[in-house]
């Protein structure tokens, strides 16, 4: 296997100037032959990650490294017959972060969105993520992305279910039986393997009942699967809720979910639009996000109410604070609570609320373990950047 890791020397006097620089390449399959899929992992891995977001050893974007990335987006109309136009998710996204701590690694997630991919039998957005030496700043990596990010996603809530949820908790509701619930599924059962009753409520039925076919047999340990016929079925008397229903944009447009319909004690996961009850989420919910000002940065950029144009609930957590309506320290982040340095509830039967957006620097410690187990396996295809530069 050939060496993919490159340091710049520590002196001044190179002795090996021009030395060949190779990386390496991970097809889809290679990553999830280094393990991109064991959810396990990736819930140790993103655990380790929040602690070290929460006590500060990460960088990301923007002018107070707390960016989650930068978009490029279309115009409607353009005098440039070539460029594209605005359509339902057409953009390009570039996600930079630096993780410290065991991860010790730079990288960036690079995609492109576009909803019309699926005509294709695409994914919408299609990933890749390149991973950096801190160093030298030399690519040690290259990788199909959409299971890294699809993996990460679905961890952390695992993290908040590990330390959030009931300990006995044994009913799982389900709003969005789609892609970003199939692996939150998995995540929830590890954290919470007392789990005997999914109900899983969808646009239609038959959405629904395709999922319960399909993760009927994965999850053979769930006794009951119940098709909810509304939200509210799916949300009285469970344990965990996971919201992951496509919406526009428009509190209108978002599904709506009444807080008498949550159990006391009950972990509500939102990682997609939602409206929530304001006297609620500004009274006694417990509010937790992955990154408190990672939100507070989108909104800096959206006019208010920026939850109308925006609509997961850490946005709402910020209308709220910035329309003095509840305290910023109201709002805690996971990492906080992972590292000890936040208690997870004030009381037994508070409600917890965990909106999460999703950070690069959780896709970058994610591919560091996957790109680390290849190179250990000999996984891979090692590509040459050059031989010898032909500048320098």
């Amino acid at each position: 296997m050939t060496d993919t890791t490159h340091v710049t020397p520590a002196s001044p006097t190179f002795e090996n100037v021009g030395d060949p620089l190779t990386m390496l390449f991970l097809t889809e399959q290679d990553t999830i032959d280094a393990g991109v899929t064991d959810m396990a992992a990736c819930i140790d891995v993103m655990s380790e990650t929040l602690a070290m977001f929460s006590a500060g050893d990460f960088r990301m974007g923007g002018p107070r490294a707390d960016a989650q990335g930068i978009n490029l987006k279309f115009p409607q109309t353009s005098q440039f017959p070539s460029m594209p136009l605005d359509s339902p998710d057409r953009r390009f996204t570039a996600m930079p972060a630096y993780v410290g701590g065991s991860t010790a690694m730079v990288g960036v997630k690079w995609y492109g969105s576009n909803v019309e991919n699926r005509r294709r039998g695409w994914p919408r957005s299609i990933h890749l993520v390149v991973l950096n030496d801190p160093a030298s700043g030399a690519p040690v990596a290259m990788m199909a992305g959409n299971l890294v990010s699809a993996y990460r996603t679905a961890a952390v809530p695992g993290v908040g279910a590990r330390h959030l949820a009931p300990e006995n908790a044994s009913v799982l509701g389900l709003i969005g039986p789609g892609a970003m619930n199939t692996t939150s599924t998995e995540a929830f059962l590890i954290a919470r393997p007392g789990i005997e009753e999914i109900r899983v409520h969808g646009r239609r039925r038959e959405s629904s009942e395709g999922f319960i076919s399909t993760q009927s047999a994965r999850f053979p340990s769930v006794r009951r699967w119940i098709v909810a016929e509304t939200a509210e079925e799916a949300v009285r008397g469970a344990d965990i809720v996971s919201v992951a229903a496509t919406s526009r944009s428009g509190t209108q447009n978002y599904p709506y979910l009444a807080a008498e319909w949550f159990e006391p004690g009950s972990f509500i996961s939102l990682p997609a639009n939602v409206r929530l009850d304001e006297e609620f989420v500004a009274g006694p919910a417990r509010k937790v996000t992955d990154s408190l000002r990672t939100f507070e940065s989108w909104a800096d950029g959206l006019p208010a109410p920026t939850h109308e144009r925006l609509g997961l609930a850490g946005m709402a957590f910020v209308d709220l604070i910035r329309a003095g309506r509840m305290p910023a320290d109201s709002v805690v982040d996971l990492g906080d609570i992972v590292r000890g340095a936040a208690p997870a509830r004030e009381h037994e039967d508070q409600i917890v609320l965990f909106s999460f957006a999703g950070l690069p620097v959780e896709d970058v410690a994610w591919g560091t373990k996957v790109w680390r187990t290849a190179v250990d396996t000999g996984i891979g295809t090692p590509l040459a950047l050059w031989d010898r530069p032909f500048l320098r």
